[in-house]
């Protein structure tokens, strides 16, 4: 580790994260789905034909690591520009750098963090150094690029979408700061039991977040006898969290997701709330606990209350846009919601016991009259010979088959008397009643 400087003296350290940033793609922790062997971008790199592309991810994945990494790999000049401070000025004067090393045939790498702020104007600027090859342009972006970067640039970039570490990558990096001499490898130091695992939940697949937390429980651990402790007290300081969440198993987590998800069911607010309470305030990403919440919305209330699923992605989409601690209220609305609407499981059942039917008869012909036919061969061959489309129709159904010879009069949906479910039921009797009497075929 570098030695700690005084206020008066010398240059300030590095930050841990910068000391640790990885050199080569070996080194790089998680996106195995992209620099894993054999993966795309591996191979591009390898084989040193990196053209200009877009990482997109969320914040301490590994997007500015990466970009440094190709520039290494591939011998190239880098050159990292900020979205946030820089303006045309600045993007021409880098441009007729990057044209004055590409006359004497070297590379050059323009690594632009935060594309998504430059506004068209900027962006633009780029464009022509792009297509005549003077720059190889690796943007960086926490927004969807499709929305946030001009078409124009970004038809000429390919996109790489980089995924949050797991809680195992983040355990791997913290365990290398402990251990390696560019971190806290040359100092005393103990880490009690379940401290890495804090950490690691705490910065929620963010590496910068987990580091920088660690330096800051190692600056702020007790020294006794030569040695720098690190508790959990101290954390809990350093982040404002209380460790109620997870253990160094991880069971924790799942049983807390599980009292949510129960409570729910069980038409409990009061404890729904307090197990949502305790996974936010634990550091839980709010994201997940949005989609367990949508997941719940059909799972276990499903067409009894059909504006159930509405406020779940409502909820989802409030967490996505906001963000914790403000949507901590969009996320007790959408509880609140589950645990007071009609139960109905029909939806899981209807589908598990469909893809039991469809995983045993893998094989089973689709019946010809609902065959897509778009030439005329298939035309021919009896594709949509029969075809009924019910829009034409009087009451718009026809009696025509749609399952398979071998599935027919299988019924996967079997609506429960909750909420409004009763609705649907009457609704289908009544169509199959129709379909029963046109046919000619008595249900059994």
């Amino acid at each position: 580790m570098k030695e700690q400087l005084t206020l008066f003296g010398g240059e300030a350290p590095e930050p841990l994260a910068a000391r640790l940033r990885p050199t080569t793609l070996d080194e790089i922790v998680g996106q195995q789905h992209l620099i894993g062997p054999g993966r795309i971008l591996r191979r591009l790199i390898e084989a040193d034909s990196v053209s200009s592309m877009i990482f997109w991810g969320p914040p301490g994945v590994g997007k500015t690591t990466l970009a440094s990494v190709i520039a290494g790999a591939t011998s190239a000049s880098f050159i990292d520009f900020s979205a946030v401070t820089s303006g045309i000025k600045e993007i021409k004067a880098v441009m007729q750098k990057a044209e004055d090393n590409r006359r004497y045939g070297d590379k050059t790498i323009v690594f632009v963090d935060e594309i998504h702020r430059f506004n068209k104007a900027q962006q633009d600027a780029f464009l022509p150094f792009v297509e005549k090859g003077s720059i190889i342009l690796i943007g960086a972006t926490t927004e969807n690029p499709s929305f946030e970067v001009n078409g124009a640039l970004l038809s000429r970039c390919k996109v790489f979408v980089l995924k949050a570490l797991t809680q195992e990558d983040i355990l791997v990096l913290l365990k290398r700061a402990l251990s390696s001499p560019k971190g806290f490898g040359d100092m005393p130091l103990k880490a009690e039991e379940g401290v890495l695992d804090m950490i690691a939940a705490f910065s929620n697949g963010d590496a910068r977040c987990a580091l920088s937390t660690l330096e800051m429980a190692v600056l702020n651990g007790e020294f006794i006898d030569g040695v720098t402790h690190i508790t959990r007290d101290t954390v809990e300081q350093c982040t404002s969290k209380k460790s109620l969440l997870y253990d160094k198993s991880g069971e924790e987590h799942y049983n807390l997701i599980s009292a949510l998800h129960k409570s729910m069911r069980n038409s409990d607010p009061d404890a729904a709330v307090y197990w949502l309470a305790r996974m936010l305030e634990a550091g839980e990403d709010p994201i997940y606990i949005a989609r367990r919440v949508t997941r719940f919305a059909s799972e276990d209330v499903g067409l009894a209350d059909p504006r159930a699923l509405e406020l779940a992605v409502a909820a989802f989409e409030a967490c996505r846009l906001i963000g914790f601690p403000e949507c901590s209220v969009h996320l007790t609305q959408a509880v609140v919601y589950m645990s007071l609407a009609p139960k109905s499981n029909a939806m899981e059942v209807a589908y598990n016991s469909a893809r039991e039917d469809a995983v045993k008869q893998l094989a089973e012909p689709v019946p010809l009259q609902i065959r897509n036919a778009p030439t005329g061969l298939m035309k021919d061959l009896g594709y949509g010979k029969g075809y009924i489309y019910a829009h034409d129709t009087a009451d718009k159904l026809a009696a025509m088959q749609c399952l398979p010879d071998n599935l027919l009069g299988r019924e996967y949906y079997r609506p429960t008397d909750q909420g409004l479910e009763p609705r649907f039921a009457e609704r289908l009797r009544a169509i199959k009643k129709w379909k029963e009497e046109r046919s000619g075929k008595k249900e059994e």
